[in-house]
C-alpha cells in the first residue's frame, strides 16, 4: 500500500479519543450543561421590563417588573438590581411570576433602583434592559401665612406659586377665593408657567384685588393627587392715570435647551407691559417649522416630533405701542442610540475566526460595550473588543453562547443578542453525500462535489477504484475538496470516492460517473437583414446522445425568452426531437440583435449565435433646446438619434402652446430640413406666448417617434399686431355713449400691459375724442355728456397697446348715442 494511503487509513489510534468526543459532534456546554445544536435555541426577549413611578404609601399594591423569554429548553430568570443580586429565595416580599418579579408592599428606601431581568439556560444567558423603579411623592404646602402682595393699577406683578417638594413633574392651575373658581387666563394678561408654577399678570387691574392660591396636581400610576397653598393676596392700588410701560420679559425659556428627536418640546414666554403685550416667535438661523403650533394665548411656542433640522436659535418678540422686548435660546436636539448594524446568531466551526460588528446612532455619540451570557467581554488573549467590532480568534467551544452588544448616551441604552455555536464534528455524509451517479459528456468536462458536515474543517481525499487521485493535467483536486475532469473520454467511466478526516473522525462517499455522447450543433442559424413587419425563420439543428432528451432554448442579447408564452412575434418549429428552429413573425425594431440557440442535454450543451438586423423608421432625435429667442422666432438644436440602419432622409418640427392646443407643424428656415441638420429655425411664432417643440425623424421606411418635449419657452413682447374686433354700442342712459366690443384673445395681446384705446367724435366733426382702458378683460365704455343729444350718430375706432407700444386702429363704426327716455 503507497505510503499516502497508508497515512489516510492507518490511524486507528483515535478511535477511543473519538468515542470521548463523539457527543460534542452535535452539542457544546455552558455551565455545566449540554446545549444541543439543531435542537436548542438561546433566550430571546419577548418582554422586557419597562421603568415606572410608583405613588409612596400605597403599603397594599404590587409592583410587577414584567420579562419573558423565547427559548429551548424553557429558559430560568434572575433578578439585578442596582448591579446586584435580587434573592428571592430570601425576602417574601419578593415572588417570581413565570419570569416576571412581584414586590410586595413596595417601599422607596428598599426597593427603588435600577432592575435588569437575566434569562438563562443551557445555550447562555442574556441581559434585559434596565428598568428605572423610582417612588412618586407630593407633599403639603407651607401652612406659613404669605404676605400680602401691593401693586399700582397697570403694573405687571407676579405670585409664586413655591410648590412643595415632589416627584414626578407637576401641573399648576390657580383659583381665586375659594376651589374651584379657577383664574381665567385673558388672553396677554395672564399666564401661569407649567415650569415654575407662578402665575404672571402683565399689567395688574383694580379688580384683580383678590386672594389666589396655587393648586398643584400630580399624576402617578394608580393616583393622582392635589394640593393647594395658603392665601397670596394681591392688592391692587387704583390709579387713575395708569402709566404705560414698555415690555419687560419676565418668563424666559432657557439659552439652552437639550430637546430629544421623536419628542416634543415646550418654550414658555410672558411679558410686563401696559397696554398688554403681543407676542411674536420666529426662528433666527431659518424658517419656522411649519409644524410649530402655539397654545391659544400664543404665550407657549410647542414643537412636536423633532428633528435635526428643527435645531436652533428660537426667539420671542413682546411688543407694545411703547416698545419692544426680545429674549432669544437655542434648542439642541439629541437622540437616544438607535442601531444603524447589529449582528446575527452564526454557527462558526471550531478554530476558526468570528468578527462581529454592531454600529448605533444617537446624539451624543453612543458608546459601545459587549457582554458574553449576561458578563462584560474586554480583550484578553484570543478576544478583540474594540467599540463595536468583536473579533475572537482559534474558536473554542467555551466561546460558545449569548452574546449581546450594548450601546448607550446619556438618554438611554440599547441591546442588540445573537447566539454563537461553535461546531465541533467528526466527517459526515448523511446529509450532503457526492452524487451518486453524474453523467458527462464525451471531450467536455465535469465537477464532483465533496462538502461533507466537518468541524474542524476536514482534509479531502479522492480515489478511483483503489487508486488514490493526484493532480495531473486532466485531473484536478480543488483547494476545496471538489474533483474536476476536463476532455473526458470513454476510458474516465467508474466509481469516484471521496474521504474526509479531522481528529474527529473520518468518513466516504462514492460517485459514479457515466460517460455519454457529446452534444453538437448540425445546422446553425444565418445572419439576417430585414425591414420592420417582415418575417424571418432561424435555423438551428443539433446531435446527441440518444439516451437523453434534448431541449433548445433561444435568447436575445443575453435575455432567456419564454417562448411558452403566447407571443405574437415568436413561434418555435413542432417537428423533430432535433430541430429547435425559430420563426420570427411582424418583426420590429424591438428584436434585432444577437440570438443565440442552445441545445442542451443534462450534461452537456452547445450553442450557436446570430445576429439579427430589423431596418425600421429612426429614432427619437435627443436633447431638444431653445436658443436665439426673439418675439416670432427661435433657433432650435438636437442631437441624432438612432437611424434604425436607414440614414434619416429629413426632419419636420412640430410645435403647440397653451394657446393653440395640439401639436402641429412649424413653419422652419429652411423650410425643408436635410437628415443631416441638427439645427434649424422656427419662424412665425407669436409673440409672448409659451411653446414647446418636437422634432421628428423620418427615412425611406417611415417617420419615427417625437423627441422629447424642449423646455416650454416664451417668445419675447412685442406691439400688437391686430386690431380688436366686434366694435359696436349704444342703448344706455340719457346724455350717455356707449361703446362696446370684443376682448382681446390672449394669443394676440403680444406683452403684458394691455390695455385698449378708444377714439370716437361725433359723425363728420373733425376732432377724435381719445380714452384709454387700461384693462384686459374690459369690453363696455361709457361716455357721458349733459349736452349730448339723444340719437346723436358717432364714429369710432379701437386699438389696443401693451408696454411695447400701440397697434393698428380698427375700421370706422358708426355708433349712436342713447335715445330719449330709454333707462
Amino acid at each position: 500500500m503507497p505510503k499516502t494511503r497508508r497515512g489516510f487509513f492507518s490511524r486507528m489510534g483515535r478511535l477511543v479519543y473519538l468515542l470521548c468526543l463523539s457527543s460534542l459532534a452535535l452539542s457544546y456546554t455552558v455551565v455545566g450543561e449540554v446545549c444541543v445544536s439543531g435542537h436548542d435555541s438561546g433566550p430571546v426577549f419577548e418582554e422586557q421590563p419597562t421603568s415606572l413611578v410608583f405613588p409612596e404609601g400605597l403599603t397594599e399594591e404590587k409592583v410587577t417588573l414584567t420579562c419573558q423569554a423565547r427559548a429551548s429548553p424553557a429558559a430560568t430568570y434572575r433578578w439585578r438590581v442596582n448591579g446586584t443580586d435580587v434573592l428571592v429565595e430570601g425576602d417574601l416580599r419578593y415572588t417570581l411570576v413565570a419570569g416576571n418579579l412581584v414586590i410586595s408592599n413596595p417601599q422607596s428606601g428598599r426597593d427603588g433602583g435600577s432592575y435588569q431581568c437575566l434569562a438563562i439556560n443551557r445555550c447562555g444567558t442574556i441581559v434585559s434592559r434596565a428598568a428605572n423603579l423610582k417612588f412618586g411623592y407630593l407633599q403639603e404646602f407651607s401652612p406659613e401665612e404669605r404676605n400680602p402682595q401691593t401693586v399700582y393699577e397697570g403694573a405687571g406683578v407676579t405670585l409664586t406659586c413655591q410648590p412643595p417638594p415632589h416627584y414626578p413633574a407637576l401641573s399648576y392651575h390657580w383659583f381665586v377665593n375659594e376651589f374651584p373658581s379657577f383664574v381665567k387666563l385673558e388672553k396677554g394678561r395672564k399666564f401661569v408657567s407649567q415650569v415654575t408654577g407662578n402665575l404672571y399678570l402683565a399689567k395688574a387691574e383694580a379688580n384683580d384685588s383678590e386672594n389666589y392660591f396655587c393648586f398643584t396636581t400630580s399624576h402617578m400610576a394608580f393616583n393622582t393627587k392635589s394640593v393647594f397653598s395658603t392665601a397670596n393676596q394681591l392688592i391692587v392700588q387704583p390709579d387713575a392715570n395708569p402709566r404705560k410701560s414698555s415690555p419687560n420679559i419676565k418668563v424666559r425659556f432657557p439659552s439652552d435647551t437639550y430637546a430629544l428627536s421623536g419628542h416634543t418640546t415646550q418654550l414658555e414666554c410672558f411679558a410686563y407691559g401696559n397696554p398688554v403685550p403681543d407676542l411674536r416667535w420666529r426662528k433666527v438661523d431659518g424658517e419656522l417649522p411649519s409644524k410649530a403650533t402655539t397654545s391659544s394665548d400664543g404665550l407657549v411656542l410647542v414643537l412636536p416630533d423633532l428633528g435635526f433640522e428643527d435645531e436652533g436659535t428660537y426667539e420671542c418678540e413682546a411688543r407694545n405701542s411703547e416698545g419692544r422686548d426680545t429674549h432669544q435660546g437655542r434648542i439642541n436636539v439629541q437622540a437616544q442610540p438607535e442601531w444603524l448594524q447589529v449582528m446575527s446568531d452564526s454557527e462558526v466551526e471550531i478554530s476558526s475566526q468570528l468578527r462581529w460588528s454592531c454600529m448605533a446612532a444617537g446624539k451624543p455619540r453612543p458608546s459601545v460595550r459587549w457582554l458574553r451570557n449576561g458578563q462584560p467581554l474586554v480583550s484578553q488573549d484570543r478576544v478583540e473588543v474594540n467599540s463595536g467590532l468583536l473579533k475572537i480568534s482559534n474558536l473554542a467551544l467555551e466561546d460558545s453562547g449569548m452574546y449581546q452588544c450594548v450601546a448607550e448616551n446619556k438618554h438611554g441604552t440599547i441591546y442588540s443578542n445573537a447566539e454563537l455555536r461553535v461546531q465541533v464534528q467528526a466527517p459526515d455524509f448523511r446529509q450532503n453525500p457526492v452524487r451518486r451517479l453524474v453523467p458527462a459528456a464525451r471531450g467536455g468536462l465535469v465537477v464532483i462535489e465533496c462538502r461533507p458536515r466537518a468541524a474542524p474543517k476536514p482534509t479531502l481525499f479522492w480515489s478511483r477504484g483503489t487508486e488514490l487521485l493526484t493532480n495531473n493535467s486532466r485531473v484536478t483536486v480543488t483547494p476545496d475538496g471538489n474533483l474536476l475532469i476536463t476532455n473526458i473520454s470513454r476510458a474516465d467511466e467508474g466509481k469516484y470516492t471521496c474521504f474526509a478526516e479531522n481528529y474527529l473522525g473520518k468518513a466516504n462517499s462514492t460517485s459514479h460517473l457515466s460517460v455519454r455522447d457529446a452534444t453538437k450543433i448540425t445546422l446553425a442559424p444565418s445572419n439576417a437583414d430585414i425591414n420592420q413587419g417582415e418575417t424571418v425563420p432561424l435555423q438551428c439543428h443539433a446531435a446527441h446522445d440518444p439516451t437523453m432528451d434534448l431541449t433548445f432554448t433561444w435568447s436575445l442579447n443575453g435575455v432567456l425568452l419564454d417562448l411558452e408564452d403566447t407571443d405574437e412575434h415568436y413561434h418555435r418549429a413542432e417537428t423533430k426531437e432535433t430541430i429547435g428552429d425559430l420563426l420570427i413573425t411582424n418583426a420590429q425594431l424591438m428584436h434585432a440583435g444577437t440570438y443565440v440557440c442552445t441545445a442542451q442535454t443534462v450534461v452537456d450543451s452547445a450553442s450557436a449565435s446570430v445576429k439579427l438586423v430589423v431596418r425600421g423608421p429612426p429614432g427619437p432625435p435627443g436633447g431638444v433646446v431653445v436658443k436665439d429667442v426673439n418675439d416670432t422666432a427661435v433657433e432650435l438644436r438636437w442631437s441624432r438619434g438612432y437611424d434604425n440602419h436607414s440614414p434619416i432622409g429629413k426632419y419636420v418640427i412640430v410645435g403647440r402652446s397653451p394657446l393653440v392646443g395640439p401639436w402641429k407643424q412649424m413653419r422652419t428656415d429652411p423650410p425643408n430640413i436635410e437628415g443631416n441638420a441638427e439645427t434649424a429655425r422656427v419662424i412665425g411664432l407669436s409673440p409672448w406666448v409659451d411653446y414647446e417643440f418636437q422634432v421628428i425623424a423620418s427615412n425611406i421606411l417611415g417617420s419615427g417617434e417625437p423627441s422629447m418635449p424642449s423646455q416650454s419657452t416664451r417668445t419675447e413682447q412685442a406691439a400688437p399686431s391686430v386690431a380688436p374686433n366686434g366694435l359696436k354700442g349704444g342703448g344706455g342712459d340719457r346724455h350717455e355713449l356707449i361703446i362696446t366690443w370684443t376682448a382681446m384673445a390672449r394669443e394676440y395681446q403680444n406683452g403684458d400691459g394691455f390695455g385698449y384705446i378708444l377714439a370716437f367724435r361725433k359723425q363728420n366733426s373733425p376732432t377724435w375724442m381719445v380714452e384709454k382702458v387700461p384693462n384686459v378683460e374690459s369690453t363696455r365704455f361709457v361716455h357721458r355728456n349733459e349736452s349730448l343729444s339723444p340719437y346723436c350718430p358717432f364714429e369710432v375706432k379701437i386699438k389696443a397697446y401693451n408696454r411695447k407700444g400701440e397697434g393698428p386702429f380698427s375700421q370706422v363704426a358708426l355708433v349712436h348715442s342713447a335715445e330719449e327716455g330709454v333707462l
